[in-house]
């Protein structure tokens, strides 16, 4: 397999590259991590819920929404990014997603261990340390007849900006998501008390992911992988793309009349965090949003699925999930039908 060892690129660059590769069908394993800071959201995220716009904006603090699923993260180059993009023919994916993540993390296991900090795979996406604390960020999405799989080390980590740049509700409730995070996500420094060399973290890396990967070959990003990157950048710098699922925000259970209600609802499943917001008007949906912090594959599989859903009654929702699941080769790791039902019902 190509290996692009890219060490400090444009922040923009360290999403854009992996973006691009897919759709000019080229392989390979990136290694780098951007040059200044910025914010990633999840595919499914709705932008003005979940951060605080108002001060990334006065911190100077850019904005990306990427095609993988999963939560808001804080990234700087503190982290070492791994992606890696393979053709869904390949062997290596013929096993469902929860298979696949086990399988390519094993390596990222493997390297923490050798770093001195012993960690296991925790499913659907986790890489923890043996008491719990997650040291690792991951996701896989799919683009066009590619997998992708991106993640990081985590040599340190900026809680205090972490935790400004999200939209909360008090300060209060914003010392309490600090605190949560600082107890259950950890980092090499807190582990170890001191961050091995680059070339120390990412040599161990890459010699695990040869186990799985084969051997890596280092070369240089096609010309064609930065001209596609080139293409794609206004889109995903657009507001279309990024406040893309922002009528999930407005009028959040509210009664309107004795027959009418915006409904919003929260769901914890063991995929992730699932949202749902909708007009709810003589025992009919309408309207529905559908977000979160969990993986989609395909990605596009959840507008099927808000589609499929309009205009149901609270009655028969329960078929149309079971309908949407079985009508769609679908996987959302970790979410249910009834993890559905519980948002839209």
């Amino acid at each position: 397999m190509k290996l692009f060892h890219l060490r400090h690129v444009d922040w923009i660059h360290s999403q854009l590259i992996y973006h691009a590769m897919p759709r000019v069908g080229v392989e390979g394993i990136l290694l780098l991590a951007p040059r200044s800071p910025y914010v990633c959201i999840g595919y499914h995220q709705n932008l003005e819920q979940e951060i605080d716009l108002e001060y990334c904006e006065k911190f100077n603090i850019p904005v990306f929404r990427r095609e993988v699923g999963g939560g808001a993260v804080f990234l700087d180059g503190d982290q070492i990014f791994f992606q890696i993009v393979i053709h869904k023919d390949k062997s290596l994916n013929q096993s469902g997603k929860s298979e696949f993540y086990e399988r390519l993390l094993q390596p990222v296991v493997d390297t923490y261990c050798e770093l001195g900090v012993p960690t296991k795979f925790r499913p659907v996406n986790d890489v923890v340390t043996l008491e719990g604390r997650k040291i690792a960020g991951t996701g896989v999405v799919e683009i066009g007849d590619y997998i992708v799989l991106v993640g990081n080390l985590i040599a340190d980590f900026d809680y205090e900006t972490m935790v400004k740049v999200l939209r909360v509700p008090d300060e209060k409730y914003r010392d309490k998501v600090f605190n949560s995070m600082h107890d259950n996500l950890t980092t090499i420094k807190r582990e170890l008390g001191y961050i091995p060399s680059w070339d120390e973290m990412a040599d161990t890396l890459l010699r695990n992911f040869a186990v799985v990967l084969g051997t890596l070959e280092m070369t240089e990003l096609p010309q064609k992988v930065l001209a596609e990157m080139e293409r794609i950048k206004p889109g995903y710098l657009s507001d279309a793309w990024l406040f893309k699922k922002r009528r999930e925000s407005a009028n959040r259970n509210v009664k309107i009349a004795s027959n009418v209600n915006i409904v919003h609802r929260v769901h914890k499943a063991p995929g992730g965090l699932i949202r749902s917001t909708f007009e709810l008007k003589n025992g009919i949906l309408s309207d529905i949003s559908l977000s979160g912090d969990f993986f989609s594959y395909p990605s596009d599989a959840i507008t099927k699925l808000e589609v499929l859903i309009e205009g149901a009654t609270s009655n028969e929702i329960d078929s149309r999930i079971l309908e949407f699941y079985a009508n769609n080769d679908v996987e959302i790791p970790g979410v249910s039908p009834n993890d559905w039902k519980k948002v839209l019902t």
